[in-house]
C-alpha cells in the first residue's frame, strides 16, 4: 500500500510555558502541500505505569484525587521519568514510593502515547510480579490509598465508566489478554 508523505517541517519554535512537569510549545510548520500552519503541543519527559500482580492474583491499585478531573480516580501506579533515568528504574521507584512494594520479576509490555494530537508523552507499561511489601515513601504533597482488586472487578469498573484513566484502561485490557494466554508479552523494549 502506497502512502502520501504528510510530514510537517518545523520552521520556527517557541516555548510558551515551562513548568516542572511539562513545557508548552508553539511551532510554525510547513505542511506537505507547501502551506504553513501553527502547532501547539506539550513536551513531556514520559512516564512509566506498573501493573502490580499480588501473589493472590489480585491487582494492587491506587486511589487518589486528581485535581484536573475534580474526582477520585482508581489507577495503576505510575510516575514521570526523571531526566537521565532509565524507565525500569522509574517503575521500581514509583512502585516502592507509592505502594511500599518491590517486585522480584519485571516484564516490559508496551509503550503507549496517550494524547498524540497535542503531547509528546509516552508511557511505558511494565508487569510486576513477586511483590514484597517494604513500606511506602510518598512524595511531599502526595496522598493516596492502595487497594487489592480482582481483574474481574477492574473489567467491570472499566465497562461501567468508573475507571476512565486511559493508561489504566489499556493496562487492564493488556493484563486480561496476558492472563488468558492470548498475548505472551510485549514487543522489544524501545
Amino acid at each position: 500500500m502506497k502512502h502520501t508523505d504528510l510530514t510537517e517541517t518545523q520552521l520556527a519554535s517557541e516555548t510558551v510555558f515551562q513548568g516542572k512537569l511539562l513545557r508548552v510549545k508553539r511551532d510554525t510548520v510547513r505542511l506537505h502541500d507547501g502551506q504553513t500552519a501553527t502547532r501547539e503541543y506539550i513536551e513531556h519527559n514520559g512516564a512509566v505505569m506498573v501493573i502490580p500482580v499480588l501473589n493472590s492474583g489480585e491487582l494492587l491499585m491506587e486511589r487518589q484525587y486528581r485535581y484536573a478531573m475534580s474526582r477520585h480516580c482508581l489507577e495503576f501506579p505510575a510516575g514521570k521519568i526523571d531526566a537521565g533515568e532509565a524507565p525500569l528504574a522509574t517503575g521500581r521507584r514509583e512502585l516502592l514510593e507509592e505502594t511500599g512494594y518491590v517486585a522480584g520479576e519485571w516484564t516490559y509490555l508496551a509503550t503507549i502515547h496517550p494524547t498524540v494530537a497535542y503531547s509528546t508523552e509516552r508511557i511505558l507499561i511494565y508487569l510486576a510480579r513477586g511483590l514484597r511489601h517494604e513500606g511506602s515513601q510518598l512524595d511531599a504533597g502526595e496522598h493516596l490509598e492502595t487497594l487489592h482488586v480482582s481483574l474481574e472487578a477492574l473489567l467491570e469498573l472499566v465497562r461501567s465508566g468508573e475507571i476512565t484513566d486511559v493508561k489504566t484502561v489499556i493496562g487492564v485490557f493488556w493484563l486480561e489478554k496476558l492472563l488468558r494466554g492470548e498475548w505472551l508479552g510485549g514487543p522489544a523494549l524501545p
